[in-house]
């Protein structure tokens, strides 16, 4: 809980909160306050104090994303490959929802740190209330026409009929029901553009920990709760997330959080969703390219049979457990430029990103040894199928060769969206992965007969084109010149 008195100035640094920038605080100590939840001045607080202080929060935040996605497909493996074909395909289409979720959040966090950098506590909380107006009425959208074709969209996945009859209620529930993520995503967004991280980080860990805790139950029906099969894990991935929404709601319009929404804030103003929109609609676009080609690796995938989705279906999720905290030590990165841009300082915003970037890079190159070197171990620990281990483990080493990559690409990309230029990763998603990755997936799985081997090898070799390009435009530094 925030220490702060109600309705501070946004963006000032009490007495209280300068321990921040102390110069005698040890790492541990600067840990324990980056847990604390005080409000900063991150336009001030030493930078690798201040890339600390976001980014603890914000990888714990990922850490519990990622652990969820992990035990999820553990349970959901005991079913059988055909229900972990079921996650896989219905993932690979909710990435879709993610896409518009995430790229509305880019100009969420974008918009409402340059307004904390700017000191203007009013129009950072008007941000917000359209925000969450903006994302209720997308997500009822996509929910209601989503749900409603759940088998069609299976089908046109390549998922055979067993795989269809077995999951159509699973679909239905998480594509009808993405309000939940939708929310998550966009009010976390809003914190975090904030500065409030630890906001962010306690919203995953209540939601995901009701995920992790409930998920066994509704799957197998211990106790009291009905035998639901792989629908259980929806059920148990939605009670969740609802649960976690409320927990935003409460503070977002309490006394917790430096953005406070009032209902005179929900009302529409046509003038400033059409602001909005204006940044999130390339990072729409951003979102919508890179998740349509995993999309596309799935459907490239499905042509092989459910052995192969099962086994990248299962090393993804293993890799999205590195990625996930990565991505936190980005969006800390994010944060950091946003806010600064806006107190007009934008030479500190490229050190930040830079800081981040060592650190990312450090973090993710130890992870990607340690898959490269325990492949074969790591995942066993979710299927003993001989067909599915193969393709898991072979994914698994493959993708994690180029990790120290991604680990950079991703702080680069979060610096543009960062700073509200989100056309820039969007042209860069284009060319990588539509041009680059899906093409050279299908030339090799099917024109070179490599078959899933291909598309593992593609996966790599997109991120890896993606990180080399972001580094030259990132350092023309056209980004810091970005109006929002």
């Amino acid at each position: 809980m925030s220490t702060s008195l109600p309705e501070p100035e946004v963006g000032r640094a009490p007495e209280a909160h300068a321990a921040g920038g102390h110069p005698d605080l040890t790492f541990w100590q600067v840990v324990r306050l980056s847990l604390q939840g005080q409000h900063l001045d991150y336009t001030a607080v030493p930078l690798n104090r201040a890339v600390l202080l976001l980014a603890v929060p914000m990888v714990l935040e990922m850490i519990m994303e990622s652990l969820f996605a992990v035990v999820d497909v553990f349970w959901v493996s005991r079913l059988g490959s055909e229900a972990v074909a079921v996650v896989g395909l219905t993932e690979s289409v909710m990435t879709l929802v993610y896409a518009v979720a995430i790229g509305i959040s880019f100009a969420a966090t974008a918009i409402v740190a340059r307004r904390i950098g700017e000191k203007d506590a009013e129009r950072a909380a008007q941000a917000a209330g359209q925000i969450i107006v903006l994302g209720v009425t997308c997500s009822a959208a996509m929910g209601v026409a989503m749900s409603y074709f759940a088998p069609d969209i299976l089908r046109l996945m390549g998922a055979s009929e067993s795989v269809v009859s077995l999951g159509t209620d699973f679909a239905r529930l998480m594509l009808g029901c993405n309000v939940t993520v939708f929310m998550i995503f966009l009010i976390n967004a809003v914190f975090r553009g904030a500065g409030d991280a630890v906001l962010a980080m306690r919203t995953l860990w209540l939601a995901n920990a009701l995920n992790i805790v409930l998920g066994p139950f509704f799957i197998f029906g211990w106790g009291p709760f009905p035998e639901l099969g792989v629908t259980g894990a929806a059920v148990a991935t939605n009670i969740g997330r609802g649960v976690g929404v409320l927990y935003q709601l409460w503070h977002m319009a309490g006394y917790h959080s430096r953005v406070r929404v009032r209902p005179r804030h929900l009302t529409p103003v046509f003038a400033d969703l059409r602001a909005i929109m204006t940044t999130a609609s390339t990072g729409i676009a951003q979102l919508l390219i890179g998740t349509t080609s995993w999309v596309g690796l799935f459907k490239i995938l499905a042509a092989f049979g459910s052995t192969a989705l099962a086994g990248y279906t299962i090393a993804m999720r293993i890799v999205m457990f590195a990625l996930m905290p990565a991505w936190g030590l980005a969006n800390a990165g994010a944060t950091l430029v946003g806010q600064n841009l806006g107190a007009g300082k934008p030479e500190r915003a490229e050190e930040a990103i830079r800081i981040a970037s060592r650190f990312n890079v450090l973090f993710l190159g130890v992870i990607g040894l340690l898959f490269v070197l325990l492949a074969d171990p790591i995942v066993r620990l979710f299927t003993s199928d001989l067909p599915v281990l193969e393709h898991g483990i072979r994914s698994l080493w493959i993708i994690s060769l180029a990790f120290p990559l991604y680990a950079y690409g991703m702080c680069l990309e979060a610096a543009f969206n960062g700073a509200g230029d989100t056309w820039t990763p969007t042209r860069l998603n284009f060319f990588c992965f539509w041009l680059l990755q899906i093409p050279l997936a299908w030339l090799l799985a099917e024109f070179f007969r490599l078959g899933p081997l291909g598309v593992f090898i593609a996966v790599p070799v997109g991120f890896s084109a993606l990180a080399v390009w972001s580094a030259a435009l990132f350092r023309r530094g056209r980004w810091k010149q970005q109006q929002v």
